[in-house]
């Protein structure tokens, strides 16, 4: 069979070749499809971002150590205001001979094993220990509440305050479930063991409230100036 003349061959195969690449193309899009669901249910290398997400944790402790400083300054002294209050107002003092009264609030304490202070200083520690007594004086504020009822809307005001701080600095801790918050029950039972039918007691009680979450408080600052001033946390 004799082709027609002037018939370019290596023309046509190279035209036909590019009458044939977009079908090529084409497929392209449907074998992505069918090889990206195999990739991505393929595992990739684990990164190590644990380093990173601990840093990300530990500044955002330090940076909420301002703010708790803060707070705490403002629950001291107002405190010690409504202390210098009840002196004056129901001449209930720290000197005063009904004082000498036996004390068994058992009342948060920090002491040298909370690792609050300077020597033996122990930030997780101290801060589990301030946020959980800080948790466990509502009780003993809300009784305030309910006695010094013409400073009601300071006390309430406090109350609010130290739940807040209380709040705050268990998210600093690095195991929060570990802060130990008295139940509705034991909150119950603490309330009735402070009323009394005595007016004086219970001015009396109040005052020792006052004095020893002042006391608290002072400490508490202490501490968290400490932190913030020279520590850094420890992750």
């Amino acid at each position: 069979m004799r082709l027609p003349q002037g018939c370019d061959c290596d023309h046509d195969r190279n035209r036909a070749a590019r009458r044939r690449q977009p079908s090529l193309r084409s497929v392209l899009p449907l074998l992505l499809l069918l090889l990206l669901p195999r990739a991505a249910a393929a595992p990739l290398p684990a990164a190590d971002s644990s380093g990173e997400a601990e840093l990300e944790e530990a500044a955002g402790r330090q940076a909420a150590l301002p703010d708790c400083e803060r707070l705490a300054r403002l629950l001291h002294a107002r405190a010690a205001q409504l202390q210098e209050e009840m002196c004056e107002k129901f001449t209930v003092c720290e000197n005063s001979m009904e004082m000498l009264i036996q004390n068994n609030l058992n009342l948060p304490k920090v002491m040298e094993e909370d690792g609050c202070l300077l020597t033996g200083f122990n930030e997780d520690k101290c801060l589990r220990k301030i946020s959980s007594g800080l948790y466990t004086f509502q009780t003993y504020l809300q009784f305030i509440q309910e006695t010094f009822t013409s400073e009601k809307q300071n006390i309430e005001s406090l109350c609010y305050t130290t739940e807040h701080l209380a709040h705050t600095v268990k998210q600093m801790v690095i195991n929060p479930d570990e802060i130990i918050i008295p139940d509705s029950a034991t909150q119950e039972s603490l309330r009735a063991k402070l009323k009394s039918d005595k007016t004086w007691i219970e001015k009396i009680t109040t005052h020792l409230i006052l004095r020893d979450f002042t006391s608290f408080m002072e400490k508490t600052v202490r501490a968290v100036r400490y932190l913030k001033n020279t520590r850094s946390f420890s992750v």
